[in-house]
This record gives structure tokens, sequence and C-alpha cells, in this order.
């Protein structure tokens, strides 16, 4: 049947900010399910909250609202655009609830949407614990004996019926594990059902006996209105259950499946996937099987395209959501094409070659409190994957991809502790980030695979995997780069050795190895991915290294830029570089080069392999990157979009004869040198705060007497303020000094004096070397203090005199001229007491420049990438600033309730992981939009516990009157109620946690209190804060940290008691 010709527009539903359990791979299925759909002639509309996404871009829907992803905001989009169809399954668990919500509350019929590509029914059945367990029971599969409980008194009921702990908890209708995990006692077991019945939507949790130690693995199954059904991929986990798919090493296809048990598999995925009643389009099914009996049970399905998606569309190149999207509007898999074979259609199931290892990235650093051990509710917030011809290579390539200091499989920072038998065997145990380099220790100390694989319950074929790495390293240690034979060499390179690796064993640079293996004849060659095991020719070239085969490098006598992008996401480097990079992309193709797009990012939209000209999945190192670059005789290189990944690669990619195009790598170190920086500011006539140098920690102590306190601490050549510190004496720096020397080794730290209660202002520019364009001016609206990453940011600026923004646009255009910046240029500004100080300069794209293009209807990333390529801005059209005229406010969004302990607080160091944007003629309702989509939302009526510091008693008394003419109520502890009272408002006191009952964190529990505002009173919020805030947050009560926060709430909740909020389209904004 060909697509359906009784709907013409249909509405896209995104999944939000970035959070853990919920990435970009959802707006790598967003992106594509647009395309897809506008490329039928249906007209699209979307909406979704984060202004960091390509799926918000203008030019993929036809209609883009980054409004917030809630009932009433989504019911005005619909009113508005009057859809024929929604569309639910690619938004994530967000886009699937909040779709269920709608339904459910009479919107779409109500407007006459119908829900395309999964019904109702078919959502709720897959989604609600009871009803998927009796659907899998009725057909015959078998899973854990479980039961779902909705209150306290049925959960304790089940316990003596499971038996005995440990017992696993699953909340329905979540994302990511989200409140559940494993309880090895009564104590763990109340915590996490009271956890878990907070997070699911219908306040249900599956209360299941614990399969931990059994073989997990997933299905990618597809399915069409003929009843077709075709297996994408298989994949199998590392680690065995108990730990998060998310948070497991997961490799394709499965490895250890017999062909009988695969086949198994497959046809229960397929009656799954049928009686759940998903119509068309794509699934995940989860799977367990014990290893000592072979029993198989069904774990759960999501009725959705989900986080595994994107890995196996990557690791098959069969574009999942894109498909996804065409069977929902009337397709069927015999008539769609394979994009790769363009001869094969998609109902032939793909066939792989090669060996994929997806291994995910942890910043347990972030949060120095919180339990690092893997369990069943997901902590990473990245990942890294790879390709090799073996699981050796892939694994190999896998862990180097991660850049945290590993070269493959090794020891890395364990090597440097004094481990003994019984800490390694409980590293072996303990799932954990660090378990690989446990295991690497284990052999180290004379464990075998099979000692190995009773004690971590990793499947044997793995162990004997990994341990015959660490029998060939042993030998490769013992021979020399002279002495190293073909044999040893080509053996090395399929056990994925990189020519760094070995450099390391034989003494001597990669150069030298590089040249010893050529001379042995053993090149790299690249390999592509085909989705056919090679029966077919591809035509989409998706590359992977490996050694020895033929290369399948399509040569090109084009010229070839190459784009580099940041790896795995992390805290400080996500989505906003991915961003960039797609842009740089899109821009360069239209300009008339091609691309070459090098990632080991699965989860992004730059790993399509539509995106660029060319596509090569490899880890972001020195020794890839400049074979990659040789081989295709690129003309140059960008190194400016991918965050700090590729700007650590720069300097050596220029002395390799690299032509890195745009901002000089001089350029870029230039504004890292303080010496050589101090010079040329002192040339402008620009202020910095008063700063030194420190090259050890002794000299530390000594600079910031002479600065005089409070100092902020800052390490050089890192992202997301890593090692970031303010403090305030003596005691409180060598507290933190040597961590600051710690995150980036054998750099020096900078000491800046700390400028309270300065304004900060973010400005992003563009420059030709002749024009410089000033693309956004962002005011925090926070003080100075909390990082830019962190900070909720307001544009054009809402408090700043006309003469001072004159003062920053001029500083902006002397900086760029001064630093030779060809593409973009962030700048941090402070302002105190009416002087302008600049805080730092980065001349590479920032992780504000896709807030700053949707605000302005600019691309500026694609603009910079032309400039960069030889263009001039003249010629561009983009000449004069663009100043909206309306606000556009981004909010961050953190990740506090997956760390339990960890402190609530914002710092100099980042800790978000992604961001919304509100946007509206009023600053209140545009500030109370990021709130919405943020979450919790500002509440319009209640009670408000307000504690704040001595010192800002007097600024917090106006927003508390501010609040009291709104009709809200107060809590406060005893020395804020004391003054609340003696200026006429009326205040309740009450105790904090730690001076007895009932307290604070009691009043919250109950659903006393709907606003918290607590400003801390020094670096790190004290125990009894922090108690109070872990409490809000669980409870889903918004907490307020800073003045500037809370002079915005007043704003925000007053606008929106004044007047309802409106949706506007980014089209219709830049229209108007």
């Amino acid at each position: 049947m060909p697509r359906r010709n009784d709907i013409n527009h249909i509405l896209i539903i995104g999944s939000g900010p970035i959070i853990i359990g919920q990435a970009c791979e959802f707006d790598y299925s967003g992106a594509q399910a647009c395309k897809a759909l506008r490329e039928e002639g249906y007209r699209v509309s979307l909406v979704n909250s984060n202004p960091a996404t390509i799926m918000t871009d203008p030019e993929f829907a036809d209609a883009t609202y980054v409004e917030p992803l809630t009932v009433e905001s989504v019911r005005k989009i619909i009113e508005k655009e009057s859809p024929d169809a929604l569309l639910p399954t690619l938004g994530g668990q967000t886009g699937l609830n909040l779709s269920l919500e709608l339904f459910h509350a009479g919107i779409l019929d109500e407007f006459g949407v119908e829900m395309i590509g999964a019904k109702p029914e078919a959502i709720k059945k897959g989604e609600d614990r009871e009803l998927f367990k009796q659907a899998m029971l009725e057909i015959g599969l078998d899973v854990a004996l479980s039961f779902s409980v909705t209150s306290f008194e049925d959960g304790h009921d089940c316990i003596s019926k499971l038996g005995d702990f440990p017992i696993i908890l699953r909340p329905a209708f979540t994302l990511g594990g989200t409140g559940g995990g494993i309880a090895y006692n009564r104590e763990e077991f109340d915590e996490m059902l009271r956890m878990g019945l907070d997070a699911s939507p219908i306040n249900q949790v599956l209360v299941e006996e614990c399969l931990l130690g059994w073989k997990e693995y997933e299905m990618e199954v597809m399915r069409d209105y003929k009843d077709q059904c075709v297996v994408i991929c298989s994949i199998e986990n590392f680690d065995p259950m108990g730990v998060h798919t998310g948070d497991s090493i997961t490799v394709a296809p499965a490895m250890t499946l017999s062909d009988k048990e695969y086949q198994l598999m497959r046809d229960a995925s397929f009656a799954c996937i049928r009686e759940i009643g998903v119509e068309t389009g794509g699934s995940n099914i989860q799977f367990a099987t014990d290893p000592k009996t072979g029993r198989m049970v069904v774990i759960e399905m999501n009725p959705r395209v989900s986080r595994s998606s994107a890995l196996a569309s990557k690791a098959t190149g069969f574009p999942i959501a894109k498909f996804a999207a065409k069977l929902a509007v009337g397709y069927s898999l015999d008539e769609l094409q394979n994009d790769v074979t363009k001869e094969t259609p998609a109902c032939f199931e793909p066939s792989i070659d090669y060996v994929v290892t997806k291994i995910p990235r942890f910043t347990f650093e972030k949060f120095p409190e919180a339990d690092s051990t893997l369990t069943s509710a997901m902590k990473s917030v990245g990942e890294a994957m790879a390709i090799g011809r073996t699981f050796k290579e892939s694994f190999q390539k896998a862990l180097r991809s991660l850049e945290i200091g590993l070269q493959g499989f090794e020891a890395g920072k364990l090597s440097e502790i004094d481990l003994d038998s019984s800490l390694i065997r409980a590293g072996v145990k303990r799932p954990s980030a660090e378990r690989p380099q446990y295991l690497y220790c284990a052999y180290e100390s004379g464990m075998t695979a099979e000692e190995i694989s009773q004690k971590s319950g990793i499947d044997p074929w793995f162990t004997e995997q990994l341990s015959e790495i660490y029998s060939l390293e042993s030998i490769l240690k013992e021979t020399t780069l002279d002495g190293v034979d073909y044999e040893l060499m080509r053996s090395a390179k399929e056990f994925g050795f990189s020519d760094r690796q070995l450099a390391d064993f034989w003494s001597c640079e990669p150069p030298a190895v590089k040249e010893r293996r050529e001379s042995l004849g053993i090149h790299t060659t690249f390999r592509l991915v085909d989705t056919c095991a090679a029966e077919f020719e591809a035509f989409t070239p998706y590359f992977y290294s490996s050694y020895g085969d033929e290369n399948e490098i399509i040569r090109s006598s084009n010229k070839k830029i190459m784009i580099l992008g940041g790896g795995p996401n992390r805290i400080g480097q996500g989505i906003e570089f991915d961003y960039c990079c797609v842009h740089a992309s899109f821009a360069l193709r239209e300009a008339g080069f091609e691309t070459v797009m090098v990632n080991s990012n699965p989860e992004t939209v730059s790993t399509d392999y539509d995106v660029s000209d060319r596509l090569y999945f490899e880890p972001l190192t020195l020794e890839d990157v400049l074979e990659i670059y040789h081989q295709e005789k690129c003309d140059g290189a960008i190194v400016q979009y991918g965050g700090q990944t590729p700007l650590n690669l720069a300097s050596g990619l220029e002395k390799a004869g690299v032509n890195v195009i745009g901002t000089s790598p001089e350029s870029i170190d230039l504004a890292e040198d303080r010496e050589k920086f101090k010079q040329i500011l002192n040339q402008l006539g620009l202020k910095q705060p008063d700063n030194e140098t420190a090259l050890r920690p002794e000299d530390a102590k000594d600079a910031a007497a002479r600065i005089g306190y409070p100092v902020l601490l800052r390490p050089s050549f890192v992202l997301g303020g890593r090692g970031m510190f303010i403090v305030y004496d003596e005691n409180e720096l060598e507290k933190v000094v040597k961590e600051a020397f710690a995150v980036a080794p054998g750099k020096p730290v900078l000491l800046d004096k700390f400028l309270e209660e300065a304004i900060e202002l973010d400005v992003d520019c563009i420059s030709d070397g002749e024009t410089t364009v000033v693309g956004g001016m962002l005011q925090h609206i926070e003080f100075a203090g909390v990082h830019s990453g962190d900070a909720a940011m307001v544009l054009p600026p809402h408090e700043l005199a006309k003469e001072m923004i004159d003062e920053v646009r001029q500083a902006s255009h002397d900086l760029a001229k001064a630093l030779g910046v060809i593409g973009l240029m962030n700048i941090q500004f402070a302002i105190k007491g009416g002087e302008l100080f600049l805080i730092e300069v980065n001349p590479r794209a920032s992780r504000t420049i896709p807030f700053v293009s949707k605000a302005i209807g600019v691309p500026l990333a694609k603009l910079g990438a032309r400039v960069m390529a030889g263009a001039k801005l003249k010629d561009l059209g983009f000449t004069e600033e663009v100043i909206p005229k309306h606000w556009a406010i981004k909010e961050s969004v953190f990740p506090f309730s997956r760390f339990p302990g960890s402190p609530i607080v914002l710092t100099p160091e980042m800790r978000s992981t992604g961001e919304v944007m509100g946007q509206d003629e009023d600053f209140g309702i545009a500030f109370a939009k990021t709130q919405m989509a943020a979450k919790p939302s500002l509440p319009l009526e209640g009670n408000v516990f307000l504690s704040v510091k001595d010192s800002d008693k007097e600024k917090a008394l106006l927003v508390a009157r501010g609040l009291s003419d709104l009709g809200f109520s107060f809590y406060s502890t005893e020395g804020t109620a004391a003054f609340l009272q003696e200026h006429g408002i009326e205040a309740e006191s009450v105790l904090r946690i730690s001076e007895g009952r009932p307290n604070v964190a009691d009043l919250i529990k109950n659903g006393k209190i709907h606003l918290v505002i607590n400003t801390p009173l020094g670096l790190i919020p004290r125990r009894d804060e922090n108690g109070i805030r872990s409490e809000a947050v669980l409870h889903g009560v918004p907490v307020i940290t800073t003045l500037g926060s809370a002079f915005a709430a007043l704003d925000g909740i007053r606008s929106l008691k004044d007047r309802n909020f409106s949706v506007k389209s980014l089209q219709d904004y830049s229209r108007s």
C-alpha cells in the first residue's frame, strides 16, 4: 500500500531536554522522521523544548515549536496547527507518555487527531507492567515471577511470595530505570518502592524476582501493516543481569547465542510485537536467559523507537526511525528500498560481517558522594561505539573512543593504586565504570578467565577473549620494534592494538611503529558498513577501519573538508557541539565541498550516514584521524566545532601537516596562555580580574594570598568547569587544590580574583577576519559563580544599560580582530560596579550556539563553517547584529535525582545534562515556560520554604514581599522567619532537619511545601541544606538556590497569574 492520502499534516513530539536515560538518540530519530515524512509530501509540525537539537532547526519541519512538553502547551499547538495525525513513537518515553496524556484528556478526539505508528491500547499494553506480563503468559512466553503493586501494603505482601532478597523493582512508564533498582534488604526495598511509586506516572511498580547473573539480550524488531516482521539487530549485554542495558557494555550481533537459541528468541520477539499490537514501526524487546538451565524470559518491551534503536541503526546501517515513520503512513517493508544497497527491500533482515561494541561513558567525578555501583537505574551520560572485524578489535577501539585516558584494554588509573587480591576480586564482582580496568588487573594478578567469569557473571566467551588480548600483550612486550615479525604484527592489529599502544610497549614513537608495520605490508584499510555482509554493493560511504582486508574507500578528486565530532556525550560536551558539526557539514556541502565526518558517538545526528559525503566511525585519536585525513586526501579539517576533544588534537594535527581551517591552533592556544593574552588585553585597554598562574599546588597558595580571597581556581584546557572551585580562605584552598591540579596533569592551574555578585555575560560572535558580528549577548540570570553551562541565560540582556552593551560589543569586535578569529568565538564577561571585566575567550563554537541561532533566526554554525572555508560575511548576507523583539531564556536540567547524596548546588563546575528554551514577549512568561519544560513547574499558590544566608536577606525580602502579595505563605528556619516577621511578613518557623521533628523535610514529604528558596552558606551546601533540597527534588518541588533565579521565578509566577501563555513557532518568530 502506498502512502496514506487521507492525512496531510503530522505532529511529532520530541523528547525534551537531554537527561540520563533519554539523550540525543531521540534527536537522531526525530530528525530522520521529519526528513522521511516531508519527502513524502506531508506537512510536519514539531514540538520539542530542547533548543540544542538538530530536529528543532526551522528547516526540518514546516512549523517548529520550541515549547514546553506539557498537555496544556501541546493542546495549544494542536488547536493552532490542526494536524491530522500524531506520531508518538519517536520522542522517547517523554513523547510516548505525553501522547497518552493527550489521548486520555480527550484532546486528540476533540480535534480529530489520529495516533499513528502505535495505538494507545498497544502503548498501554507494552508499558503497563501487569498488562504486559499477562499478555506474555497468554502467548506462552515465560516471564520473571513478579507482582504489580500500587501501594506500600501491596509491596510488603509480595516479599514473601518472591522468596528471598535481592528483589528488583521496575516502575511503569518510566525511562532509564528511573526510580527502580535492586533491593538487598527490607530497608532498601521500602526506600526504592517509595521512589518507584513516586516516579511512575500511574503509581505502579513491578516487584520482581531478581535474575542477577543471567545473560541479557535485546532484539530490535520492526513490523508493518502486512504483518511482516524483521529483526534489525540482536544485541548482547557484556554485563550480566542487574546492570541497566544503557549502562552495560553491549555487543552486536549477539555473540554467545547458538543458532537454535537465536531462532527461539527471534520467534518470541515476533510473537511479542504482534500480541502487544504495535501495528507498524520499531520495538525493542529485552530477554534474559539462565546460563545454567537455558530458561528464557521476556523482561520488557518498548513499543517505540528506543535508545538502542540508534545503536542498532548505526551498527547495521539500517535507518530504523526513517522506516518507522514511513511505515506509520501506510508503506510496507517490501515497498521501501534499502538506502545502502539501493537494491534490496527493507524486508531483508540486515546481516553484518563485523562486530560492534558500545561502552557507556560516566561522570561520577561530578557527583563524588554518589554510589558508583551500576544497577538497574541508569547513570551513564553518553556512550562510544566502535566497529571491528573481531570482538577484540572493536572492544579495544571502543575503550580508546571513551576519551578517559585509556589506549585500549589496560589498567588505566588503577595502575597508580596498590591493589591487593581482595580489592581486585571486589572490583571484578562489583559492576562499575572501572570494571574493564579491574578485569585487566585480574589477569595481571594471575586470575584465569574461568575464575573471572565465576566472580563477575560475565560469560566465559567474553572473559576468554579478554584473556587472549592480555596474553598477546605479554608476548608483544617481550619483543622489540625491530624484532616484531609479520605474523605477530598482524595478530596485534587483529586484536585491536593501536600504534600508540605498541609504541608504549616498545619505548618508541607511534610514527616509528607505523613505518615498521607498513614495511611488513600491513596497512590500515577501511571497510564499508553495508547491511548485507558484502552480498550486495553498498552506495553509502559509511566506513570503519581494520587491517589486511581490501580497502573499500571510494576515491574522489573533489575538494574535501574533514569535520571532527565531539565523541561520547559527557557533562560539558554534548549535543550542542554535535549540532555545530552537522551544520558545518550541511553548509560545506551546499558550498560544493565534500565533507568527511569522523565521530565515535552512535547517538548523534552527525553519525547518520546521509549527513556527510563520508562517515568514519572511528576513535577521535591523533593516530586514527591522521590515517583518515591522508587516505581521503582532505584539503582541510575543522577542529573548532566538536568541543574540547578535537581541540586537544589541533596542534598534533597541524604538526603532521593537516590544514586546520578557520582560527589557527596558535590563536586558540593564545587565548589559554595567560601572559601572552594579558599583553593583548593591555593593548586593547580591557580589564581582567587580578589573576596568576600556578604550576604546582604549593604555588597556588602564595598566588591566592597575593590576589586576595575569594579566588576562583580553574584548570586550563578543560571543558565543563571540571575542577573549578571558588574558595574563600586558605583552609578551603587546601581542601581542593590537589583536585584542581589532578584534572589536567602537567597543565597549569589558573587563579582569578572572584568577583562576587557580578553580572555575567556570554557573547557569541562570528568573524571572517574583516567583519565581526555579535550573534547574541546572553545575560546570566544567576550572579557570578555559576558555570555558564548551568546558568539560566536571557537574550537580549534584561538588566544592562545601552552604554554597557555598546562597550561589550566593541570589546568583542576588538578581541576577534586581535586573535585573528576566522569563524565562531565565545567570550565571557563580568560586570561589577559599572566596570567591564573579561573572564575568558574561546575562539571556537560554544554550547550556546544552537540556542542563540534559534533565538535570532540565523544559523551561526553554518555561517561559521562557510567563513572558515573562505567565504566572507558580506557575501553571505550577515553583517548586522540581530536583536530579537522577544525574550529567549535558556534553563539547565540536572541529574540530581539519579545521584542521591550529591550536593544540589550551582557552582563553577558544570553538572547539567541538558537545557530547555522558553520564548515570549513577556519576560516572566518566557522564564515560566523554561520551568514548565525543565520540570517541576512554578506553583501559582501555596507555601514557600525560604531560608537564605545572612548576606542575601535584604534582597530575599523583595522576593518574599512579591510572593506574599501574590498570596503565598511562608515557612522559614528560625533566623529567616524572625527577619521576615521584623519586616511585616508572616512566616511560620520550622525546624531544620538536624534540629528535630517535625522539620522542613516532613513538610515537604507531606505535600505542605510548594516552592523551596534556599541559598547556600559556603562552597558546598551543608548537610541540612542538602537534605532539604534532596527531599524537594525527590517530591517534585521546585528548588531555587540563587537569588537571581528567585527574582526571575517571581516574575514568572506574577505573569502566569496575570495572563495565560501562548505558543509560537520559530518560523513565526523569524517572520515577526
